[in-house]
């Protein structure tokens, strides 16, 4: 399985560097069903592995010029309070047994799974559904700035309790209200990504005893595929295979929800 788990990680940083997002979607995933880690430990592992990638893939969209620091601020820093407040507050707080239904008891594991795959079939619509095409003469709307760091709180809290980045969610609020291009888009909510997951691994550390061979390999192999990435874009538009992987993400959320509620057991 192992073989298996390194070329997932590829096809997690493949994924960041194309369409700046669903890649990390897989990452808790890939280190629970192919590697065998704790799920808790995966969720810590998850942060370092999408947000030292994102760095790596925003340093590319910024030579380029496709990063928007001013919403990159607006948004990176509730998504950054926001964050911290749930790896320090909220992670710590749920039970070790939320409760039980029948015979079927949730833990706080379980529980961060099925999250976790509810998270996932909702990544693939937005990447599944047709997007309406944009007509370079309408006219320019209003910026919707004061969405930007409601957004940012949202985005950092799913972050902080399940490591995944969120870039499905922060790409279509920032071209649908702010008006940014795909592209900018795209470099701009990996560094967002970056600057959250960061923060929450740090904040996690203290918590688990983390084995960094293992680590920076998974990682090292994550950057491969965003630099992979990153050179396709160049090549192919993201928006054409964004529906394909979306397609891949709904299969693995419907996957885990009914691995975790016990029908695959």
């Amino acid at each position: 399985m192992d073989i298996v788990g390194y070329f997932a990680a590829l096809l997690i940083g493949t994924s960041l560097g194309l369409i700046g997002g669903g890649g990390s979607v897989l990452t808790v995933p890939v280190l629970v069903y192919l590697f065998g880690m704790d799920e808790i430990l995966a969720i810590a592992y998850s942060l370092f592995i999408v947000g030292t990638t994102s760095v790596v893939g925003s340093i590319a969209y910024l030579k380029k010029g496709w990063i928007d620091i001013k919403t990159a601020i607006l948004f990176g820093i509730p998504s950054v309070l926001a964050v911290f407040f749930a790896r320090i507050y909220i992670v710590p707080a749920i039970p070790g047994e939320v409760f039980k239904l029948n015979n079927f008891t949730v833990t706080k594991p379980v529980l961060l799974m099925l999250l976790f795959s509810i998270l996932m079939i909702i990544a693939s619509y937005s990447m599944i559904k047709k997007e309406k095409p944009v007509k370079e003469e309408q006219p320019k709307k209003k910026y919707a700035y004061f969405l930007i760091p409601a957004e940012g709180l949202f985005t950092g809290t799913l972050t902080g309790l399940i490591g995944a980045g969120g870039g499905f969610l922060i790409i279509p609020v920032l071209v649908n209200f702010v008006k940014l291009s795909i592209k900018t888009a795209i470099g701009t909510s990996l560094l967002i990504i970056s600057l959250s997951s960061l923060m929450g691994f740090v904040l996690s550390i203290p918590q688990h005893s983390i084995q960094w061979p293992f680590l920076l390999e998974i990682t090292s192999i994550a950057i491969i595929g965003i630099l992979i990435g990153n050179y396709i874009s160049t090549k192919i538009e993201g928006k054409k295979l964004k529906p394909a992987f979306g397609w891949f993400i709904l299969v693995m959320g419907i996957y885990i929800l009914i691995r975790e509620t016990g029908f695959l057991k």
